[in-house]
């Protein structure tokens, strides 16, 4: 190789004793080759200072090695759990991780999915299935292989992810079993969001299984930050009866409304029982600890990413993969007053 040349494939072939295919598949498919041979031409690219030719690349073997993930928001806790368990499986493949957000608007998650798609993105990472037929239509189109987690879909399609419904219908039997009648809850706002569509239902299933009607179940619907979970904390505290029990969609919202209550004089849960949904770290940092619904994001990411990887390299797959969940008791729950 001449000195001021370009370290080039067959440099690298040559350096690590073997075949051009051989370094591509390193580069392109490291689970394809085994350990040793692998190890030594990644010596000999880090030695030579060898920098792939990304667009040749893509242009011989029609993938760029990235794959993109469009999440609702970045403002929430709970994704940033799984996308970093997501990207590092990921990088275990040679696989870039591109990230974009769509703030729960379908016209601009498929504006995203369109820049992704026109980067080359080999799979796409979308979270639940909230979304208009004519954007997965795209996809299929282009021929674009795509997961959806943080949900399980009934239909057709690829799914990682935990059944919101049923998982909110478990914790708020247990919360009936404290002895609660006057339930209440702070919902994610359900508009383009199936998870906190179906935890809301998940809540009013078991609600009626106990003879508790809808009308009697006042639900407010908030933005997942601490100041809308505290508005309509004050909001339910002021009606007559007042409810014994908040339930909220996630842990903001019930750390928000755990902040207005005692703004409020109330002791939790002397006074009021209150829960939340994701387990997120926060819940075990507040006081009293948060009961709420514990949710294995990183497995949740690690099962998307070796999913999307399967469908990418026309591997056979499983279509839903479903992530269990459990309910953590802590502080905050407990027996109502009257």
């Amino acid at each position: 190789m001449n000195d001021h040349s370009k370290p080039t494939l067959d440099d690298v072939a040559r350096a690590a004793g073997v075949s051009t295919a051989t370094v591509s598949r390193c580069l392109n498919s490291p689970d394809q080759v085994i350990a040793a041979t692998r190890l030594r031409v990644m010596q000999a690219v880090e030695t030579l200072g060898y920098t792939p030719d990304f667009g040749g690349r893509a242009l011989a073997s029609r993938r760029t090695n990235t794959v993109g993930a469009i999440i609702p928001t970045m403002d929430n806790a709970i994704f940033a759990r799984g996308l970093q368990s997501f990207q590092e499986t990921l990088s275990r493949f040679g696989k870039t991780l591109l990230v974009a957000s769509s703030n729960y608007d379908p016209a601009r998650e498929r504006e995203q999915m369109e820049a992704l798609a026109g980067r080359g993105a080999d799979g796409l990472l979308l979270i639940g299935s909230a979304r208009p037929d004519m954007s997965t239509d795209y996809l299929r189109r282009r021929g674009i292989p795509f997961v959806r987690a943080w949900n399980l879909g009934s239909g057709d399609g690829h799914f990682v992810g935990f059944d919101n419904r049923a998982a909110a219908a478990m914790l708020a039997e247990r919360v009936i079993a404290y002895g609660h009648r006057r339930l209440s809850m702070i919902a994610g706002v359900t508009q383009m969001n199936d998870r906190a569509a179906d935890r809301m239902a998940g809540v009013r299933d078991a609600a009626r299984a106990a003879g508790i009607a809808d009308a009697d179940l006042p639900v407010i619907e908030a933005a997942y930050t601490f100041e809308d979970g505290a508005r309509a904390m004050g909001e339910l505290m002021a009606r007559t009866p007042r409810p014994s029990v908040v339930m909220c969609g996630n842990d903001v919202l019930a750390v928000g409304a755990m902040q207005r209550a005692r703004e409020l004089g109330l002791a939790m849960p002397a006074d009021v029982s209150i829960t939340g949904f994701d387990d997120i770290d926060l819940a075990r940092v507040v006081t009293p600890e948060l009961t709420t619904v514990r949710v294995p994001h990183r497995r949740m990411g690690e099962a998307a990413a070796e999913m999307l990887i399967r469908l990418i390299t026309k591997q056979p797959v499983e279509t839903h993969v479903k992530i269990p969940t459990a309910i953590v008791e802590r502080g905050t729950l407990g027996p109502p007053r009257d």
